[in-house]
């Protein structure tokens, strides 16, 4: 902890100082009677960055995508009661991607019985999944702010800090506190859990090395990338990695139920896998198909990380990057030789496969094949860019067909499977990644659930963001399941207005594909935007391509 000078200030530009002193630069969120001081002391008293949501469900998922592609905590703001009740979507989406997050939330006033916007928050939020920290007293601000701020890394969740609305303008002496929280970095086990890590690589003649989410620093990759060449291993990642070992000879790309024909017959034929930082769920292991007859070592900051969905051969608590270093020191040690996996017919298969070779075309004269449209949409797209998938049928056509530079380029927008959290996770990701466009492929449902509104807050804030609409006029889900049954699918579909019409009155840029003639006036309009830019794309719900889940 470090103190700085006293100062005697009103409670609302405290709490704003505060959040500067705690590093946080942006805030996102909707002003309301608890809160609209404190945002404008944080705007004009610490030059922060604000930007202002149309609602508050979108301000938590707009934080969310900012910690997403930053790796440091977002920060929203909002006022009480049903402004609360708004966040709570993006709250368990939060704790399901063990995203850190900062909730500052306003509370009705202690004295006022029966207040209109009265509800139990504590229990409301508690109930998501996210933490709860209660702003005291207006003398604890720096201590209660620094301890929710700690808490969301470390617990890698959204924490709420409850500030009451009575304490805006009252004095208070502020004092900087700033508690740093402490890091698993260089952390590697040892003793018998490690040695048995060891004696199962050894014996490996065919492992694969995995990453996840937990192992995608740059001192991890370096580190993977050494050990995989040590032990003669290819390399993957989940879905949450994506990107991480871009460039590699033996990258077999994202491992599970979105695997490539090469990569899942090298995975399949794997006798070991070797997971860093990485869950292990039902998805990564395609069912179950993908860890079946494989001994398998997994490694992860934390002990309860290990063994959720699988049982393993060996589980290490520790710094992915470490621990691989470890490993390789061993191995050199008893001089095991590498496993000669890595062969020429791999590396071959994996830089000739090509995701679009052969793809039948399910466009029509009046439609568009989503897979393909997103693929060459995605490539006029700068390759330094940051892609968001919301939730939908369409998911498979942005997974498998658009590329990323590095993983904290993609942002995963179904942590909850909740659809509509596309739009306002690219624009946390636009603000977070400055210089780097958000490409936010989503369904028809779910920009007008939750895109709609905030595709307007881009707009406001002069965002660099492009939205793919894949338009099939049906919650595409629930159509392919009526139809499954020979039942009449007219409930699942809906007459929607125009999209590119409303991007425009919305004061962007829009533009509509018909077919594959007009993908070449979208791919100029990605070229020429000045402003955010949504494409529509028209499908047909009878022919899109199945959820590769």
């Amino acid at each position: 902890m470090s103190d700085a000078a006293e100062t005697s200030v009103y409670f609302h530009s405290a709490i704003a100082r505060a959040l500067k002193d705690s590093g946080v630069t942006t805030i996102f969120g909707l002003i309301g009677d608890a809160n609209l001081y404190m945002v404008d002391a944080f705007i004009r008293e610490q030059q922060g960055e604000y930007v202002s949501a149309a609602n508050e469900a979108g301000a938590v998922i707009m934080a969310l995508g900012y910690a997403s592609v930053t790796g440091r905590p977002g920060v929203a703001t909002v006022t009480h009661g049903p402004a609360v009740t708004n966040t709570l979507t993006g709250l368990v989406e939060g704790v399901k991607g063990q995203l850190p997050m900062l909730l500052v939330c306003g509370d009705t006033s202690v004295e006022a019985r029966g207040h209109l916007q009265d509800c139990a928050q504590r229990e409301l939020i508690v109930a998501t999944g996210a933490g709860f920290e209660q702003l005291r007293s207006p003398a604890t601000l720096s201590q209660d702010l620094a301890i929710a701020l700690r808490r969301a890394v470390l617990e890698r969740r959204p924490i709420a800090l409850n500030v009451p609305v009575d304490f805006q303008w009252q004095e208070v002496t502020y004092r900087k506190v700033a508690r740093a929280p402490p890091t698993a970095e260089g952390r590697a086990p040892t003793g018998a859990a490690f040695d048995n890590a060891v004696g199962v690589i050894a014996a490996a003649r065919r492992p694969v090395i995995l990453a996840g989410r937990g192992a995608i620093s740059q001192e991890s990759r370096e580190a993977l990338v050494k050990m995989a060449e040590r032990i003669g291993a290819p390399l993957a990642t989940t879905l949450r990695a994506k990107g991480l070992f871009r460039g590699e000879a033996f990258d077999l790309g994202v491992f599970g139920t979105l695997s490539t024909p090469p990569a899942a017959e090298a995975i399949q034929s794997a006798d070991c896998l070797i997971a860093f930082g990485a869950g292990l769920n039902i998805f990564t292991a395609a069912l179950g198909a993908f860890v079946k007859g494989k001994r398998i070592v997994q490694c992860n900051t934390d002990l309860s990380d290990l063994a959720q969905v699988y049982p393993v051969d060996a589980a290490l608590a520790g710094d992915p990057a470490a621990v691989a270093d470890a490993i390789v020191r061993a191995l050199d040690e008893a001089e095991i030789p590498a496993s000669g996996f890595r062969t020429e017919g791999l590396e071959e298969a994996l830089a000739a496969f090509s995701p679009v070779a052969g793809l039948p075309d399910m466009g029509t004269s009046t439609t568009v094949d989503s897979r393909r449209a997103v693929y060459r949409l995605g490539k006029a797209v700068p390759e330094e860019r940051t892609v968001v998938v919301d939730g939908g049928r369409f998911m498979g056509s942005a997974w498998q067909y658009l590329d990323v530079p590095e993983p904290r380029a993609y942002v995963h927008g179904i942590n909850f499977g909740a659809i509509g959290l596309g739009v306002p996770y690219g624009i946390g990701a636009a603000v977070g990644a400055k210089g780097r466009p958000a490409l936010v492929v989503c369904g028809d449902g779910g920009f007008m659930l939750g895109g709609l509104t905030e595709f307007s807050t881009a707009v406001r804030h002069g965002l660099d963001l492009i939205v793919l609409v894949c338009n099939d006029s049906s919650y595409g889900a629930e159509h392919v399941q009526f139809r499954n049954k020979n039942m009449d699918p007219s409930l699942s579909t809906f007459a929607w207005p125009e999209f590119a019409d409303v991007a425009r009155s919305l004061g962007g840029e829009g533009l509509t594909v018909r077919n594959a003639a007009d993908l070449d006036a979208a791919e100029a309009a990605i070229r020429t935007r000045t402003r955010p830019l949504l494409i529509d794309l028209k499908c047909d719900p009878d022919h899109m391509p199945p959820i590769p889940l």
